[in-house]
């Protein structure tokens, strides 16, 4: 395996395209070694549960040690846990997807996505978000949240589990991972953030067969920039577990990654907490436990448990690497409080719900506004022609496509079923598929608030937009005509308005087929022919090109809903009537064509000489979505950070002040504690703007800062505030910039590095709308 990985390594070192790879001097196409394991050390904040956990594991046995290391077979649908040591009364953890609300099992809640949150840009939102989700997860006695997630990144735009994450911009992801995790972890259940690192596409994201899982070739410069930037805030803000993923970093498996886990993890950001296995992802022994994974899910298999007792025991593997891994189990469940305020492991996580068992009602009534405001928030509108939205007294809608009715074989008694009701063939993997009544095979099932895999949800109760339509055309006096089986539909002459619902399906386990498909579009341009304000509302997992309708002089309106979990209907609702003024921004840019994407459209095939190693090259470097557009001089339909709404904002009075007295050598000096070294997020700079709402309704902007950093990008995001504003209202918002946030990443010095010349500042509604500008000379 080495040979190939050096082979492979060689390869990479040939052809114009990878310089981005070539020029760096810590690439070599395969992962360098990084020994030993750092043990934990306790300081600052985890201080006192690091004192508890050394007293408590120096007095188990090696086989007690061991046991912690990995998952057992328990009586409840905990996706996996870890053994009870009773003779020290350590009860054991439950350990549950996921990172958009507890699932398989019964009452609980459907919280919007990773995607939805990340389109909602609230920090607020973000944070108790987590809060509720954490409180359900303590109720039903789960003490890792299987969540959130930042990789996938987004590289692959046609990546199947971009929607569990938050943006594909690493600074926007950092800041709502930082806010989820504090938020959840307030509650005193653990994050387990995931997948750690490079895992960007599902295609060969496992070894099958002679195959192994593709690598996720990163040199280290973007590996700092865009796909460690993230897990480094969600560290810092104390997250307690972080999961390894299945695929390889440039040649060597996540999970026995010693650069990654040893190196980056545990060494540059002094990762105090234990590192966990994706189920299944350990594929050797005493080399995983070397390169610092500490437990191995869903079980000990065939490399742990006995063996590893007996690589201790023959001089294999020191002791001293299997206390520190029991060591840094027991001290975040202390971490945490678990020994005294937390329920009994899987308390409400029944083996099978519909078998008679002790409810335990996870829900709490106070999180209502969090699952409605939630989904509101995560809604962008990027067309509005004609005053069609917000409808106002409507006499008659006509209502048609798939995404709008409940699922027909949803039951919310037996919602266990729920997550894997989006696999009902593999021909649903293809969004042309058309079965032999003209319907999308997904197209029978119905709307789409959540996506499918372990991230799914299963909530007690779900509202979809057919419902909530019918409901508030009641109050309204409204008539409401609808056809959600016909692919040619005929439209009602007397319809006010015409909406159209599609998805956008995604699912762990494979990337999606595309990024448009004929049936949809082919439906919207038949209503739109009809119906002179045809509104179309995509539940999206991820881009979706609209250019094949989008500009039918009757399509008047777009709504990308994405995943909004539980209250899909009445968030929709609110925004169609305008109860609310719609104050989503796109987590990522909507492109014309998919050419205009580049080579990061499609995950990476297994080919040539490497077909049995397939290698994914990130020769783009940090130049992804925006960035790439901005570079290539791409014209997007819509651009990252647009979003529209019912009412106008202006900007005005740009002011950039640099702190006086903020140490502006061009490398940090400071400690590491839990997400790095201290002064990285020393305060440099700040800037203010002027808000004023311009327009007759009340609403929310979302205001973005981007920097031009010498020797980088055009621009990049860092920084956004969400005020809220009455008609006239203005407000100041200040950005605080830190040295890490005006900092490059630094190769030959292994650090942040602040840059000498002149920093450009840009501030607007989006990437591309930015009416203020400035510069600042460090």
């Amino acid at each position: 395996m080495r040979q190939i990985a050096l082979l492979a390594g060689l390869a990479y070192w040939t052809g114009a395209a990878r310089d981005v790879i070539t020029d760096d001097a810590h690439f070599y196409g395969q992962s360098p070694p990084v020994y030993p394991s750092p043990e934990m050390v306790g300081g600052n904040e985890w201080e006192a549960a690091f004192q508890k956990a050394k007293a408590l594991v120096s007095q188990m046995t090696l086989e007690e040690k061991v046991n912690l290391t990995a998952g057992v077979a328990a009586d409840s649908t905990c996706s996996g846990t870890i053994p009870a040591v009773k003779r020290l009364n350590f009860p054991g953890m439950c350990l549950s997807d996921a990172g958009n609300g507890l699932r398989n099992t019964d009452f609980v809640s459907g919280f919007p996505s990773g995607i939805h949150v990340g389109a909602s840009w609230s920090k607020d939102l973000a944070f108790r978000r987590g809060a509720a989700m954490g409180g359900e997860f303590k109720k039903k006695g789960v003490n890792v949240l299987l969540g959130p997630v930042v990789g996938p990144a987004w590289r692959t735009v046609r990546g199947g589990r971009n929607w569990e994450g938050i943006s594909v911009d690493p600074w926007l992801s950092g800041v709502l991972v930082s806010q989820t995790v504090s938020g959840i972890q307030g509650q005193g259940v653990i994050t387990s953030t995931k997948h750690y690192i490079g895992n960007e596409q599902e295609t060969n994201r496992m070894p099958e067969g002679n195959t192994s899982s593709v690598s996720s070739n990163i040199d280290d410069k973007t590996m700092h920039e865009v796909y460690l930037w993230p897990f480094q805030d969600a560290v810092r803000a104390g997250s307690g577990n972080i999961m390894c993923s299945y695929q390889r970093v440039n040649n060597s498996y996540g999970c026995a990654n010693s650069k990654t886990l040893n190196g980056l993890l545990k060494t540059e950001l002094g990762f105090q907490g234990f590192v966990v296995s994706d189920w299944g992802a350990q594929h050797a022994g005493v080399a995983t436990a070397e390169a610092g994974l500490d437990v191995a899910m869903p079980g000990a298999s065939e490399f742990w448990g006995n063996h590893l007792v007996e690589a201790v025991k023959n001089g294999s593997l020191p002791e001293s690497r299997v206390t520190d891994m029991a060591t840094r189990v027991i001290a975040t469940w202390y971490q945490f409080s678990q020994d005294t305020s937390f329920p009994k492991p899987g308390v409400g996580m029944p083996s099978n719900v519909l078998d008679p068992h002790e409810i335990v009602d996870g829900r709490d009534p106070a999180a209502a506004p969090v699952l409605l405001n939630g989904a509101i928030e995560g809604h962008v509108l990027v067309k509005n022609t004609k005053n069609t939205l917000p409808l106002k007294s409507p006499r008659m809608l006509s209502l048609f496509g798939y995404s709008a009715k409940t699922p027909d074989f949803f039951n919310p008694s037996s919602n266990l079923l729920f997550s894997q009701t989006w696999i009902s063939g593999m021909e649903a993997l293809d969004s042309n598929y058309v079965s032999d009544n003209g319907l999308p095979t997904f197209g029978k099932n119905g709307t789409m608030f959540g996506a499918c895999g372990s991230g799914a949800i299963t909530p007690a109760l779900t509202i979809s937009p057919f419902e909530a339509l019918k409901i508030r055309a009641s109050q309204e006096g409204t008539a409401v005509f609808n056809d959600f089986v016909s692919d040619k539909p005929s439209v009602e002459p007397s319809s006010d308005a015409c909406i159209v619902f599609g998805n956008a399906w995604a699912c762990e386990g494979y990337d999606r087929p595309a990024i448009r498909d004929d049936y949809t579009d082919s439906l919207i341009k038949s209503v739109a022919d009809q119906c002179s304000k045809t509104i179309v509302v995509f539940h999206n997992a991820g881009p979706r090109l609209v250019d094949g309708f989008v500009d039918h002089p009757n399509v008047t309106a777009i709504i990308f809903a994405h995943l909004p979990g539980q209250e899909s209907g009445p968030a929709l609702v609110s925004l169609l009537f305008g109860d609310t003024s719609p104050s989503g921004k796109l987590p990522y840019t909507v492109a014309k064509n998919e050419s205009d994407y580049g080579d990061v459209l499609d995950p990476a095939q297994p080919e040539g000489e490497f077909v049995n190693f397939p290698q994914a090259d990130f020769h783009e470097g940090v130049y992804l979505d925006y960035r790439y557009f901005d570079k290539k001089g791409i014209e997007p339909r819509y651009e990252f950070g647009f979003g529209l709404g019912y009412t106008t904002f202006a900007y005005s009075n740009i002011s950039i002040n640099y702190i006086q007295g903020a140490n502006t050598y061009p490398w940090p000096g400071g400690p590491i504690v839990s997400g790095g070294q201290t002064d990285l997020w020393d305060a440099i700079a700040t800037v203010s703007v002027d808000i004023q709402n311009t327009g007759s309704v009340a609403g929310a902007e979302v205001a973005q800062l981007y920097i031009g950093i010498p020797g980088a990008p055009a621009k990049q995001l860092r920084g956004f505030e969400k005020p809220f504003l009455q008609p006239n209202e203005s407000q100041s918002v200040t950005f605080h910039l830190t040295r890490r946030d005006l900092s490059v990443w630094s190769v030959e010095r292994q650090k942040w590095q602040l840059q000498q010349g002149t920093y450009k500042f840009y501030v607007g509604s989006s990437s591309r709308r930015l009416p203020l500008n400035g510069t600042m000379d460090l």
